[in-house]
Order: C-alpha cells, then structure tokens, then sequence
C-alpha cells in the first residue's frame, strides 16, 4: 500500500511546473505579455458569448476565462494553450443546463474536473492521438453547425425558445422573428459578422472582433436603440468561492455528464495543444500535464460560477500567430480579462446580445476549413462517411455520442479493411527426387496453402469455408509463418477447421507457426490437434516431406528407395 500511495505521490509530482517553465517565461517576457493582451482582446468577446450561450450568463463566461485560463497556463502540458470556455463545450452544456438547471452544471464542471486529474495520473493522454482524423473534422464541423445555430435567437432579437435541441430551439426562434422581426438586431450581428470575416481576410492580424463590438456597442447607445438588447448587469469582480452549489445526494445522476464533459475536454484540449505544436518549431506538449492543468482548472472554475472549460483552438492559434513563446502569454490574457471584470464591468454589460451573436456566427464560419474537408472526402469513401455521420450526429445528438458514432464506424471500417488484406493461396509442390509422374502424383494427393496476414475474428470464418471446401486430397498443408496475428477466434476457427477436415479423412499438417502464437492456439486445444502424430513443422518443405512419409506409410506413394529402384530398372530396359 505504501508503494503504491509512493507511487501515485511521485506522479504528482511529476504532474507540477517544472523549473524549465520558469525559464521559459524569462526568455521574452515582452512578447509574451504583447501575445497576451492581444488574446484577451480577441478572447473577451467570446468568454462573453459562449458564457450567454451556455445559458449561465456573461459572467460565468467571463470567471471560466479568468479562472481557468489562469490555472491551465500554470500547470497545463503545453506552453502556448490558452484554455477558457469553447463552443464545443457549449454544445455539450445547454441540454444539461435544460435538465438540471445551472448548480447541475457547475457540480457537473468540478466532477469533470477530478475525473481529468484521475487521467493524468493515470497516464491516458497518449491515448487521445488514436482519435482519427475524419472523427476530428466531423465533429468539428458539427460544432460549427451548431454553435451558429445557437447564435440565431439573438441574432434575430428573439427570447430562446425552450428545448435542449438546437434545432428545434431554431426553428422556434425563425417563426418568433417572423411573428415580430427585429431588424435592428439582425443589423447588428450581420454588421460585426461581416466586419469579422472580410477584416481577417485584409488585416489578419487586427482584432476587429472587439473593435466591431466596440462599435456595435456606440452605435446603440448613441442612438438609442431599444431593439439592441444588451448583456445585463455585471459584478464588478469574481464572486468569493463557494462549494454552495454542490449536493452530494445528486452526484450520482450527474455522474453520466460529467463523463461527458471530461471526454470532450480531454479531447479537444489536447487536439488544440496539438495543433500549437504544428504551428511552430521545437514546441512539444505533454498530455499528461495538460490533463492534469484542465483538470484543476475545472475543478477551480466551478467555485467562482464558471462552466468547464477546454483548451480554445481559436485563442490558441491567435496566441501562436501573435509571438508567444511561453505560458506567460497565456497567463497574461487570463490576467487582463480579470481586470476588465474588476475595472470595466458597466462598460462590458452595454455590449448588445445580438453584437455576441455576430462574433460566434463569424467564429463558426471560420471553424470550417473547406480545403480540409474536400481533402478528407476525397481520400477514401471510409474517410468521407466517418465525416459525415460524426457531423450529423453531433447536430441529432451531442458531441459525445457523434465522437463514440465516429469512433464505432473508424474502428469497424478499419477492421474490415485490415480483414480484407488476409489471403489464403495455395502454393505449388517444391519439386526435387520426384520424377514428373512422382511429382504429379504426389501433387495429386497434396495441397498446400500459405496463410498470409492477420487471422482474427474479422478475417476467421472466410479461412474456415475456403479450407472446409478444400477438393479432395489425403494431406493438407498449411503454412503460417506469414500470420502476423492471430486471436482467440482465429484460433478456434482454425481449430474447428482441421477437425473438419479430419472427419473427411484429410490429414492436415502445420509448418511455420510462430512462438508469439502457440499460446494462443494450445489455449484452445488447435496446437494439440496439429501436434498429433508429428504433424507439425519447422519448414513448409519440412512439411511436405512429411505428407510424402505419410503417403508411403499408407501405400498411396513407393518408398524413395523403391522409386530409385524403379527409375534405374526403367533406364537400364532403355
């Protein structure tokens, strides 16, 4: 027990900030501080609109952006994530927050919390690289999809209709528009949206997200526009931290999302950690390490009313562009958007609701990269129908089921696809002492087949017909130096193969097993089979000499000698 609390103590450890990190941060502190304010800036607008997505308000936003960016930049694996809340994890919330109201969510966010430093201890982040990429670009799509759907009740000035479905919630919201339209909130999430997306084609590197906010924000006020709801009041400041919330008699039914939430902030915090490692040279995160500082940081979120939070794709890849080179940067954003709660929260509470809208329906737009997208559906159809379905279940159900959907169809496609590759051919007699009627005679009386490839439950039941339906012959030779795996139904079937044969009066002979697969196949009693009376063998020409012996031995062949004998008789006639 001690060995073991010494080790889970030890994994801890190796869990913390490191000196190195420190060092990283003194490297260039100016830049890093410059990338900081320039993610906070493009980072204010979204905390407050996925904040008001999620269903929790601008503030809850605004404390997961603070809180969580902090501690993920200290004890998260990489140096340039920024964290905070995600449109992916707004999916995943709004259904929740439907059915258990916002103290659900905030229970829900610290399981998740625990659940993702429980990984890290454990060592499970190599085990997210095995997500395939059309899962990746299907859900991410998906939550494109969604997240501009979210954004159309407010985008057309309308009160969200009841539901936990977005479509649903959509549809409700264009036939209220159509009852009352509110063009000047159309006006004004069409205008910052517009203002987005031609502007990041012209001046990538101006965030003309908050300058279009900014603007939208004047324009109301100066103007007096009623139509313009706006975000409502805000604190001035974090609220204190409070376990309030918590109700251990419901953590039980609250323990199915809080799976989900821990999966998809797994997920997608170590997608974003890798694509900051693509976007520059001699970066490497640690999974582990980055588990663990999400992990704490949704532990911590919670307890100032924040909802959970992930590594952000967007923030990080704004983070990178803008000359990070260490965690300061991160740090530095969560530290000037908790300034702003502090210093510029009557400010922020005029920003209108439909201004937000604007922001996301344009973040949504540009989470799509239609050249990926063509790429992955021109690869193969496996490819494409994996994309497809993962982004359609992501709008049917949520990202959890569309990423298990995904990973159900990935694994079954490759399967049958690794299946596939698995050959039986048959193999031609070596000729040596025979002489052509020998050699034909013996050919007539055996065959030989080369398993090649990987003999699994996938693959198994095809071997088993193919040799089951073997023509006529006394001996069959099977030679399996070439199976590059093979499982306990491939064992079975091979097993149920030879006693089938056997009951025809077919002898079958082995040669070329490997020692990785004898456990396999004495487990179920199919190397015992093939053990009987010498039947199995180093060589496959090892083995056709014994099918040869025994031919003789049952008088289907002469003895070698006596056909020597026979071919000097034959010769000295001639």
């Amino acid at each position: 027990m001690k060995w073991s609390l010494g080790r889970v103590g030890g994994r801890f450890i190796a869990l913390l900030p490191a000196r190195a990190d420190l060092a990283e941060m003194c490297r260039d502190p100016r830049r890093d501080l410059l990338a900081g304010l320039t993610v906070a800036i493009v980072a204010l607008p979204l905390a407050l609109g996925f904040g008001v997505s999620s269903g929790l308000g601008a503030q809850a936003g605004l404390a997961t952006a603070v809180v969580a960016g902090a501690l993920a930049a200290v004890f998260g694996g990489s140096n340039l994530q920024v964290s905070g809340p995600t449109g992916a994890m707004t999916v995943v919330l709004v259904p929740i927050v439907g059915q258990y109201g916002p103290t659900g969510v905030l229970t829900v966010g610290l399981m998740a919390g625990v659940m993702l430093v429980a990984l890290a201890v454990l060592k499970a982040g190599k085990y997210m690289q095995y997500v395939p990429a059309p899962v990746v670009e299907g859900f991410t799509l998906g939550i494109a999809c969604v997240i501009g759907l979210q954004q159309i009740p407010n985008a057309l000035g309308v009160s969200k209709p009841e539901g936990d479905r977005v479509l649903v919630v959509t549809w409700r919201a264009v036939e209220e528009f159509v009852k009352a339209p509110n063009w000047t909130a159309v006006a004004f999430a069409g205008a910052v949206a517009a203002v987005m997306l031609i502007g990041a084609r012209w001046r990538p590197t101006v965030p003309f997200s908050i300058l279009a906010v900014i603007a939208a924000t004047i324009v109301a006020q100066l103007v007096g526009l009623d139509a313009a709801k706006p975000i409502g009041d805000l604190p001035a400041g974090l609220p204190a931290p409070s376990l309030a919330f918590l109700d251990p008699g419901g953590l039980g039914s609250l323990l199915a999302p809080a799976v989900a939430v821990a999966a998809l902030a797994a997920l997608e915090s170590l997608l974003s950690a890798s694509v900051a490692d693509g976007m520059t040279a001699g970066q490497k995160h640690d999974a582990d390490r980055e588990l663990f500082g999400q992990g704490l940081a949704n532990i911590a979120a919670p307890l100032f009313g924040g909802v959970p939070a992930t590594g952000a794709i967007a923030r990080t890849a704004v983070n990178v562009r803008s000359g990070a080179g260490s965690r300061l940067a991160a740090f530095t954003h969560a530290a000037i958007l908790a300034a702003i709660v502090f210093a510029a929260a009557p400010l922020v509470s005029k920003i209108p609701l439909a201004a937000l809208a604007g922001v996301l329906l344009a973040t949504a737009i540009r989470m799509v990269e239609v050249g990926s997208l063509k790429a992955m559906a021109k690869a193969t159809r496996s490819d494409a129908l994996i994309l497809v379905l993962t982004a359609l279940a992501t709008l049917a159900f949520d990202l959890v089921y569309a990423v298990i959907i995904g990973l159900v169809v990935a694994g079954a496609l490759a399967l049958r696809a690794v299946a596939r590759q698995a050959r039986l051919d048959r193999v031609p007699l070596d000729r040596r002492d025979d002489d052509a009627e020998e050699h034909a005679l013996l050919a007539e009386h055996v065959v030989a087949y080369r398993l090649d490839g990987p003999l699994f439950f996938a693959a198994a039941h095809r071997f088993l017909l193919e040799l089951a339906e073997t023509a006529d012959a006394r001996v069959v030779i099977l030679g399996m130096s070439r199976v590059t795996t093979i499982d306990a139904t491939g064992a079975l079937v091979l097993k149920d193969a030879v006693e089938k044969l056997g009951r025809r009066g077919i002898v079958v002979m082995a040669s070329g097993i490997r020692p990785g697969q004898r456990a396999v196949l004495d487990s179920v009693g199919a190397l015992e089979l093939l053990r009987l009376e010498g039947r199995e063998y180093a060589t496959t020409p090892e083995a056709i000499q014994g099918a040869r012996t025994y031919l003789e031995s049952v008088g289907v062949l002469l003895p070698l000698p006596a056909q020597k004998s026979r071919i000097s008789s034959e010769e000295t006639v001639r």
